[in-house]
């Protein structure tokens, strides 16, 4: 897998690239499910070519996640492009329904694993229980969060951190203030 240098910034077809191995899809199966050829989708992947605005509303419907998430970060000066992200230039990511606000940390999906900042509501709930092919690992910085792993349930309080390795869970918010935690997450899935 390449990685992303300064002198190699990630592009739009470098996660497009890795979302679409995240959740395991050949270039034809992604192909198949834009209705396109599958050598227009490698010339997108490869930056050959450009995708329209509604091309990349049918891409972030087929790999679940939010067009925002297509848009590459904010302008950095050269030195910080791949390295640094600025608090105000991180990507919005995931659907923001159920009371979760998420953004990127990470400069880009082109590592093996991604940073996520992750806010939940207060008196918020996931609807259902999330299982992914992933491992997790995670640090409440601030408020308190009750999460099931499993069959286990575990109250967070900020610095308490938790792990999980491909078993299904889910997150609760019950409480009067929001909660906010910093994962970590391998491999990408935004």
């Amino acid at each position: 897998m390449q990685h992303a240098t300064p002198a190699s910034p990630s592009t739009l077809g470098a996660d497009l690239r890795t979302l679409r191995k995240a959740r395991r899809l050949t270039l034809a199966a992604l192909a198949r499910r834009l209705g396109r050829s599958v050598g227009w989708l490698s010339q997108v992947e490869r930056d050959l070519s450009e995708p329209s605005i509604t091309d990349l509303r049918h891409i972030a419907a087929a790999l679940d996640v939010s067009v925002s998430m297509l848009f590459g970060q904010a302008q950095a000066p050269a030195e910080e492009v791949g390295r640094i992200v600025r608090r105000g230039a991180r990507r919005p990511i995931g659907s923001g329904a159920a009371g979760l606000v998420e953004e990127l940390l990470s400069p880009d999906l082109t590592d093996e694993f991604e940073m996520v900042h992750s806010t939940f509501a207060p008196h918020s709930r996931i609807g259902e229980t999330v299982t992914r092919p992933t491992q997790e690992v995670g640090y409440l910085v601030s408020g308190t969060l009750d999460l099931e792993i499993g069959d286990s349930a575990f109250t967070l309080h900020p610095g308490d951190s938790f792990r999980i390795r491909g078993e299904p869970f889910r997150w609760i918010n019950p409480y009067d203030a929001p909660a906010v935690a910093i994962w970590v997450i391998a491999p990408p899935v935004y």
